[in-house]
């Protein structure tokens, strides 16, 4: 949805409430609609264990989709995340292969004792799959589930992936159905922006993949945050600032080796950017591999802070919590 602008305040447009639900897609950038629902609804064709259940968000998920091709497959739970997640954990023990669509903070908060006993206890074959992950609401504290990462990665048995984009989405839905086991799959939903797609990128389940190479900055980012870094790479090249950006979707288990090799790299400020609270997620997850391995680079970090986050617009906030593809270029140019 695009943002309403009404009279500019302090020499910037003012942004309504609108803007509270935008796109996280700049303004003319190439979209993809509904990514995720149009993947699993060409996975269910081939793969009849494949249900999709959500507890009253089917449209917010982009579930419908799936719904309206395998109606006879599709459940609707109702406004009861622990019950869709102890169904689910029910239908994966007969042998189905159950994706859970919700927001990310029901997930992370209501429903995470169920998610823990039921199914990561019991290794159940149940993909969690959670839109309005970190900072991708305006609508406050209640919707924006800025400590989820750090939730599920320290849940025994549970894979933890947070994609960049629609090319990723789309390929990580068949990547996650061949794994067994629980995963828990941050959703970018609606029009979905398409960046990886120039680079050749093929997503591999565990895998960190470098999407460019530079001398002075190495960014380690995961979901929206490296469309941030790559945007912002771009923008440092004007400041002969030559910036690489090390993509890492899944969060859990971490691409050790790959991590290590690309920070190791001397002469390069590293910088963790993630769409996450400076606490318990990439970014301290990174740290503690570094100081484990005895890699001490310059370090810094990009996220959000520990803290209930404001209501508003989107852009706004982003701006304000230093996650923006400005504020990332801003503060690269600043540390070094």
């Amino acid at each position: 949805m695009k943002s309403v602008r009404s009279a500019p305040q302090q020499g910037k447009p003012r942004l309504t409430t609108s803007a509270m639900i935008a796109s996280i897609a700049a303004e003319g950038q190439k979209t993809k609609s509904a990514p995720f629902g149009h993947a699993l609804v060409e996975l269910a064709r081939s793969r009849p264990d494949v249900v999709g259940m959500t507890a009253d968000l089917g449209k917010y998920t982009d579930l419908h989709i799936f719904a309206k091709a395998f109606p006879d497959r599709y459940y609707q739970m109702g406004m009861a995340e622990q019950l869709l997640f102890g169904a689910a954990s029910g239908l994966a023990a007969e042998g189905f292969m159950p994706f859970a669509t919700t927001y990310a903070v029901f997930a992370s908060r209501r429903a995470y004792d169920f998610i823990h006993q039921t199914i990561a206890e019991e290794d159940r074959n149940v993909k969690i799959v959670c839109a309005l992950p970190g900072l991708t609401s305006g609508y406050g504290p209640s919707h924006q589930a800025a400590e989820d990462l750090a939730l599920f990665r320290a849940m025994p048995n549970m894979t933890v992936i947070d994609p960049c984009d629609a090319h990723e989405i789309e390929q990580l839905v068949p990547a996650i159905a061949a794994h067994q086991g629980p995963v828990y799959m941050r959703l970018l939903r609606g029009q979905v922006p398409v960046v990886l797609d120039k680079y050749d990128y093929k997503f591999e389940l565990g895998k960190a993949k470098l999407i460019r190479d530079g001398k002075d900055a190495l960014v380690i980012s995961s979901g929206i945050m490296t469309m941030r870094a790559l945007e912002a790479a771009q923008t440092l090249k004007d400041d002969s600032i030559d910036t690489a950006v090390l993509h890492v979707p899944t969060i859990k288990p971490l691409d050790a080796e790959t991590i290590l090799r690309e920070a190791g790299n001397p002469g390069r400020l590293v910088v963790v950017a993630e769409n996450h609270t400076t606490i318990g997620g990439l970014g301290e997850a990174v740290a503690a591999l570094l100081m484990r391995s005895g890699v001490h680079p310059p370090f810094r970090q990009i996220a959000l802070p520990d803290e209930f986050l404001d209501a508003g617009a989107l852009p706004t906030l982003h701006d304000r919590y230093g996650i923006s593809t400005a504020e990332v270029a801003r503060q690269i140019k600043q540390w070094l």
